[in-house]
Order: C-alpha cells, then structure tokens, then sequence
C-alpha cells in the first residue's frame, strides 16, 4: 500500500502542514485501532484514509482522519492533501465528492494545481473566556466564540499581529480550556504582503500543540473576519514556524477553502492494511 506525505496549503516543500495519505484498495476501511496505530507511526497532525465508493452514489470516496491519538470530525489540510493525491496520480479528475464524519465535502482542482475545497461553515456563538484561557495563552482576549459541534474549538480574538505571533502557551493549561483546541486570530498589521489576518492553531487535546495550518480552523475565521471587515473573499495567514496561506470565500452556510499541496515523500507500507 503507497502511503505519500503531502504538504498542504503551500506551493513549495518543507512548509504548510503536512499529512499522510493513504489511499485504500479495499471497498471499506480496517480496524479503528489499525487505522490509529498507522497515524500514531506516521506522527503528523493527521494522516487521511480513503477507499473508492460505487458509482452512482452522493460522494466518489469515503475519507477519515487520525491525529496521532485519536480520530477527528473534520480536517481540511489533509483534505486538500488527498484531494492532491488524487488529482496527481490520475486516480480523479474534476470534482471530487467525499463523505466524512462532517457530511459531504467536495474538492475541484484548478489548472494551476490549487485546489479548492467546500466545507461547513462552522456557527460562531460568543462565549465567556474559560477561566484559566488568558494565562495559558499568554494573553488576553478580546472576543471569544465557540465554533460549533464538528470543530469543538474556541475562536479567540486578540489585540493585533505581534500579540499572536508572539504566542508561547502554557500546553497543558490550555488544554483544559477547550473541547478540541484553541485558535487564536487578529487582523493583518500591514495587508500589503498578501493575507488579511493571522492565525495560530493549538490543539493539545488531540495530541497536536500546535498546528502548522489549520484548514478547518478557516471555517470559522472566514465567517468571523468576513464580518468585520466586509468582504466574503480573504487570504489567511498560519503564522505557524512552518506557515502557510488559505484562501477563503464565504457562502453562507459554506465556506470554500483554496490552497495548494506539494508531495515530499512516497513509499510504501510494508506490513499492510
């Protein structure tokens, strides 16, 4: 079985995040706990399974993903990682429908390889601050919203760019702090460099601390920024180490997410799945 590491919402190799993605033969999925023990070997933020659906159906291939410790309802680097796969390998062209623990999720790739992905956009409600949130993030906020039921993050606003750059959480507070993690935001200092706002992702709770760029996160920072500054088509910056950008376009209850992937590594899984 071919199993490729895929880095997502970058144009160049060794930046944005990446993903394993393992492309299955069979008509279902293995174990849980095989499909588990494979992301914890391959340690990224998630590794993606999929297996080829019957024709005729509502999506073309069933898709789920394992952080190191556990399954997640909804991830979008490793979507887009997929979806890369898929298109490059000649194994898909034009639309893309998968069907995941979040409803249906479409990919189209575009003639200069970006992809743009349809995903749910995630429902912001104001919420009170968790006690113990400023301390462990090293700030403090100036709004937060939770982002719903698929993300289970808290969406926190901060004072400006430097303030969530310059992010160094206490890890483990932080994790009490949140059903799934934390995403912390302001709005871009200068726009001129190409992005309209950054962003921090961490998840400690599902084994990742920090993430390097966050898709799903987008699903509610494109709903929140769209608000504020008054258009529905921004460009994010993950201001992770590794960093990367995400294009976002808000549809009311949708929100399509573009990027780019590059593969970095491919072989093949020598005991099986």
């Amino acid at each position: 079985m071919r199993i490729r590491i895929v880095d997502a919402f970058t144009d160049r190799p060794f930046a944005g995040n990446p993903a394993g993605v393992l492309l299955l033969d069979s008509a279902a999925f293995p174990e849980d706990d095989r499909l588990q023990r494979i992301a914890t070997e391959v340690n990224l933020s998630e590794t993606a399974f999929a297996h080829p659906l019957p024709p005729g159906g509502e999506a073309d291939w069933a898709l789920r993903w394992f952080t190191p410790t556990t399954e997640v309802d909804m991830c979008g680097h490793a979507t887009l990682a997929t979806a890369h796969v898929l298109h490059t390998t000649g194994t898909a062209t034009g639309t893309v429908r998968f069907t995941a623990r979040c409803g249906i999720l479409t990919s189209v790739a575009h003639p200069d390889g970006s992809l743009t992905l349809d995903f749910p956009t995630a429902p912001l409600t104001p919420a009170a601050a968790p006690v113990g949130l400023a301390a462990a993030l090293g700030a403090e906020p100036v709004s937060v919203h939770d982002t719903g039921t698929h993300l289970g993050d808290l969406l926190v606003e901060l004072a400006d760019e430097a303030t969530v750059r310059g992010l160094t959480p206490d890890f483990a507070a932080l994790a009490a702090c949140s059903r799934r993690g934390v995403i912390a935001t302001a709005a871009a200092s200068d726009p001129s460099p190409g992005h309209d706002y950054v962003s921090r992702g961490f998840f400690p709770r599902v084994g990742i601390d920090e993430d390097p760029v966050t898709g799903s996160a987008h699903t509610a920072l494109a709903p929140f920024w769209s608000a504020r500054l008054g258009r529905d088509e921004l460009t994010g910056l993950q201001a992770s180490a590794r960093s990367g950008l995400v294009r976002t376009a808000l549809r009311g209850e949708r929100t399509l997410l573009t990027g780019d992937a590059v593969t970095v590594i491919e072989g093949e899984l020598l005991t099986g799945v």
